[in-house]
């Protein structure tokens, strides 16, 4: 079934700063070395990082001011990009999951911008939206049982009422997170810092060019906005 990835139409004037980017890949490789990559994206944000903390960036401070705005403790729940970053000041390195993921990660902490990767065949379609949660939909931690996002709290939302994220870009659903069966993903950055939409076609081309040379097939790809709010991905 063909999906239909897009932002709700109260979500762009609530977030004027809001660029995104999409990327669906098929034939996503399981075993693919991937390391020489991350290091160097990881050196990137490593060179970064010596020079002012995670949280005095452009890119984090725009999503602190996000997670402020929908009532949400900046420090407690924290972008994804930020959690990243934060962690790799830390301990050094990034955790090893997938290629796919590990590249993804690599990249988001490159660019400071929080980028998921969902198993594509656990979307059900034939929409999959970003917006304001109703309270009922589901939400499977990776840590296993279910939640219920809050009413009002930004989420990823198929149409068999799966939430497929928590508090927008702080954490994902294990539901749909990418593992050694996935052959389909869709890849979802979003910027909010000024600036994010010059840097966003830059980012989602990185992307497909490295999940290229690594054995996918970047099927397609678009720059998100108020002007052209939807993606197509699947069959």
């Amino acid at each position: 079934m063909r999906v239909t990835f897009r932002h709700a139409d109260d979500i762009w004037p609530s977030h004027p700063g809001l660029t995104a980017g999409a990327l669906y890949a098929t034939g996503v490789p399981a075993t693919a070395d991937v390391g020489a990559r991350v290091a160097v994206y990881t050196d990137r944000a490593r060179a970064r990082l010596a020079t002012a903390g995670e949280g005095e960036f452009p890119e984090v401070v725009a999503w602190r001011r996000t997670f402020s705005r929908m009532g949400l403790k900046p420090t407690q729940y924290r972008c994804a990009a930020e959690s990243l970053l934060r962690r790799l000041r830390k301990e050094g390195a990034l955790p090893r999951i997938h290629p796919v993921v590990d590249l993804c990660n690599a990249v988001s902490v490159a660019y400071a911008v929080p980028v998921a990767a969902l198993d594509a065949d656990r979307v059900t379609g034939p929409l999959l939206e970003v917006r304001p949660a109703r309270g009922d939909e589901l939400y499977t931690p990776f840590g296993g049982g279910s939640e219920h996002p809050a009413p009002g709290e930004v989420t990823f939302v198929d149409s068999a009422g799966r939430a497929h994220a928590r508090r927008w870009t702080h954490r994902q659903s294990g539901y749909s997170a990418v593992g050694p069966d996935t052959r389909r993903v869709l890849v979802v950055a979003e910027a909010q810092h000024e600036g994010g939409a010059e840097i966003m076609p830059e980012l989602v081309k990185t992307l497909a060019e490295e999940l290229a040379a690594h054995g996918a097939d970047p099927v397609s790809s678009a720059v998100l906005g108020p002007s052209a709010p939807e993606f197509g991905f699947g069959d």
